[in-house]
């Protein structure tokens, strides 16, 4: 079934919204300019409530079908943008110095707007649809925080369902898989105190940039010696920062880096090991170590049933053999994992084209593939919310 005639002919408008909201990013909660932006066009197309502030600076229209009650379902965007410099010199790029969409949160904000324009036109369902658009998943944990502000109770949704774009998979394609699907993503900092002094006398010293080193080549074993090799695992040292001069053999050296996880298992082996191989070494050098573990993002997790109806919905849309129901899982991190863990749902990846890479300063959405998500969004609530 190709895309909805509606949706082909909402694209330019769309797009419009979608470059307009590129040029004028916002970090993590402080996006009330596109809060506002999104609220105003909710209004505007007659949804029947329309929420702000809820999880601080997140917004939320319920749409309500003509075909009877029913349960709510709910539709995610997020809308953050990233704390990085434009590179494309396209002529909507961002205003905003040091700031930019270079996830494709404006594509997926303005996808989701078009597709309420949609369902408030038609309203062929019953029960209602939730369209929640998020701030802060780029590090800020907005999803969580609209859920702990009781979003899921107040408009009594039952199912949940996100959409990303994936640069590389082709324009109209879509690929999800149930069970995990991204992964946790924690973070570790540790600060060696060792014994500072004259680089021409190292023996006086206990040199922490030594140890450093030492714990920077241990820590890889974690995922080549201590994890199963079917498991997954990434432990990437990201920070090492020591010394002030070529001569001095500092007092202390720190290191940081991330753990990607997509099993419980995993992960606490993953924190446990650099515990164990931190600790162990300092012993060994005679330096005291400190380390900081945050768990951060859990593993996003798909529901099996409802990551079935999320499959129907983009093959309707795009054909069975444009739609993977096997996606390998990736290694980044989603905040749509609260949501996940609070109702059943699906999270999904459509296809960007031959586009620069997430989070590269050349990176920009693909205004192509606006019919495809509209078209899937409303496939998805009708089908989910059939009379």
């Amino acid at each position: 079934m190709p895309i909805l005639n509606r949706a082909a002919e909402l694209q330019d408008e769309v797009t419009e919204w979608r470059r307009h909201i590129h040029s004028r990013p916002g970090l993590l909660y402080a996006v009330e300019e596109t809060a506002s932006f999104v609220a105003e066009k909710l209004r505007g197309f007659g949804v029947d409530e329309v929420v702000t502030g809820i999880g601080r600076t997140g917004v939320v229209g319920l749409i309500r079908g003509r075909l009877g009650d029913g349960p709510a379902i709910g539709l995610r965007a997020d809308m953050d943008a990233l704390p990085m410099t434009e590179t494309t010199g396209k002529p909507y790029a961002s205003t905003v110095p040091g700031k930019m969409h270079a996830c494709g949160h404006d594509g997926h904000t303005a996808m989701l707007l078009g597709a309420a324009k949609y369902l408030a036109e038609t309203r062929n369902f019953k029960g209602a649809v939730a369209v929640i658009f998020q701030p802060a998943e780029e590090g800020g944990a907005g999803g969580d925080a609209m859920v702990k502000d009781g979003m899921m109770e107040r408009f009594g949704i039952a199912e949940v369902y996100g959409m990303h774009n994936l640069p590389g998979m082709p324009l109209g394609h879509f690929g999800t898989r149930p069970g995990p699907v991204m992964a946790s993503t924690d973070e570790f900092s540790i600060t060696i105190d060792g014994r500072g002094g004259h680089a021409a006398q190292p023996h006086r010293t206990v040199d922490p940039i030594v140890l450093g080193a030492q714990i920077v080549t241990a820590l890889q074993t974690i995922a080549s010696r201590s994890a199963d090799p079917l498991a997954s695992v990434v432990v990437s040292v990201t920070k090492f920062h020591a010394g002030f001069a070529h001569n001095i053999i500092p007092e202390q050296a720190k290191l940081a880096g991330t753990v990607r996880t997509l099993m419980p298992d995993t992960r606490d082996l993953a924190e446990r090991r650099i515990r164990e191989i931190a600790g162990g070494l300092a012993a060994a050098f005679g330096a005291t170590i400190h380390v900081h573990y945050d768990r951060n993002y859990p593993v996003t997790v798909n529901h099996p049933r409802e990551t079935e109806h999320a499959v129907e919905a983009a093959a309707a849309v795009a054909g069975p053999a444009q739609v993977s129901a096997t996606l390998d899982p990736m290694m980044g991190g989603e905040d749509f994992s609260y949501m996940l863990l609070a109702r059943p749902g699906a999270f999904v990846f459509i296809g960007n084209g031959e586009t620069a890479g997430l989070h590269n300063p050349a990176y920009d959405f693909n205004d192509e593939a606006i019919p495809h998500g509209i078209s899937y969004w409303v496939k998805l609530a009708e089908t989910r919310l059939a009379a």
